[in-house]
C-alpha cells in the first residue's frame, strides 16, 4: 500500500479545549495533534480518534491512528519529539505501527468514562473532580446505576437533535466507589456514548 498506519496512544487535559473533534472556531485536541504531527512528519496529517470527547471532558488513556508515507524509523524517539512541540495539556504515550486495515475508532471494544465528585473543596482538583458539598447515599445511587444495564435508548439523557443515527447504548458496566478520602468515582464502560450522556447520568 501507499501509506503506512500508526496507532498513537496519548492522554489529555481537556480543559482549554472545545473536545476532541476539531472545529472552525474553537481550540480541540485533534487540530492540536494534527498540526503537531504535520509539523514533525513535514506532510499534512490527518487524525483518527477513537471516539468524541465532549468539552472540558480529560482522557486518561486515548488512542488515535493516522498515515504517514514512509515509516517512522524510531517511535521512541518520535514520540520525545512529538511531547517536546504538543502543548503541556496533551502527551504522547506510545506509537506503534499497525495493519493498514486498523482503526482507531472501529477496533475499540469499550470506551470507559470514571466521574469524580469530592465532598470537599480542594483548589487543585478543581478542573477535575466534581466539588459537591451535600451528603450523597452511594447505595441508592449504586441502585439507580444499575437499571442502566437493562436499558438500551440513552435519549433521554442525550443532548437533543445531536447528528447521531441511533441513541441505542450497550453500558455493560455502571458503578459508584467511595475512596478512603470520602471522594466518589463513577465508571461507566458502554460500546458507545452520546454527547453529553455520561454528565447527564450523573447528574
Amino acid at each position: 500500500s501507499q501509506f503506512m498506519r500508526y496507532f498513537l496512544e496519548l492522554s489529555y487535559k481537556g480543559t482549554a479545549y472545545n473536545g476532541w473533534q476539531r472545529q472552525n472556531n474553537a481550540p480541540s485536541v485533534q487540530q492540536t495533534l494534527e498540526e503537531a504531527l504535520s509539523t514533525i512528519l513535514r506532510e499534512n496529517i490527518s487524525v483518527t480518534g477513537a471516539g468524541r470527547t465532549d468539552t472540558g471532558v480529560h482522557a486518561s488513556y486515548y488512542v488515535a491512528h493516522f498515515d504517514v508515507n514512509s515509516a517512522i524509523e524510531d517511535p521512541g524517539r518520535f514520540v520525545y519529539h512529538l511531547n517536546s512541540i504538543l502543548p503541556a495539556d496533551i502527551a504522547a504515550i506510545h506509537l506503534s505501527r499497525v495493519p493498514d486495515e486498523a482503526h482507531a475508532r472501529f477496533d475499540a471494544v469499550s470506551r470507559e468514562y470514571k466521574y469524580y465528585i469530592l465532598p470537599h473543596k480542594d483548589p487543585f482538583r478543581r478542573e477535575t473532580t466534581w466539588q459537591y458539598y451535600v451528603p450523597i447515599d452511594e447505595c441508592l445511587m449504586t441502585k439507580a446505576a444499575q437499571s442502566l444495564l437493562k436499558a438500551d435508548d440513552f435519549t433521554t439523557f442525550s443532548k437533543l437533535h445531536s447528528a447521531n443515527k441511533t441513541n441505542i447504548c450497550n453500558v455493560n458496566h455502571a458503578l459508584w466507589r467511595r475512596l478512603n478520602n470520602g471522594e466518589l468515582v463513577f465508571s461507566i464502560r458502554a460500546d458507545r456514548f452520546l454527547r453529553n450522556m455520561v454528565r447527564s447520568i450523573v447528574g
